[in-house]
């Protein structure tokens, strides 16, 4: 690897990981989307009770992804 730098790996290890890391979230929202389409198509009644659950899931998948994204640039800058 000639011409990169400590500073260069770090930069593309960060945006690799935060790619990964936001490719991972899009994936689990998208699961978890469908599986509360489907659960809401069998039990029409609970819907507000899937949704509430869905809604607070997603807040933590996105919280972890947003934690991850941070260190991911924290990395970065520290090299």
């Amino acid at each position: 690897m000639t011409g990169l730098t400590n500073a260069a790996l770090a930069f593309l290890s960060a945006g690799l990981g935060a790619g990964l890391a936001v490719v991972g979230a899009g994936l689990g929202i998208g699961k978890l989307t469908y599986g509360a389409l489907e659960a809401t198509a069998r039990q029409p009644a609970a819907t507000s009770d899937i949704r509430t659950g869905m809604i607070i899931a997603a807040a933590l998948i996105e919280g972890v992804t947003l934690f991850a994204v941070v260190v991911c640039v924290v990395l970065a800058l520290k090299s």
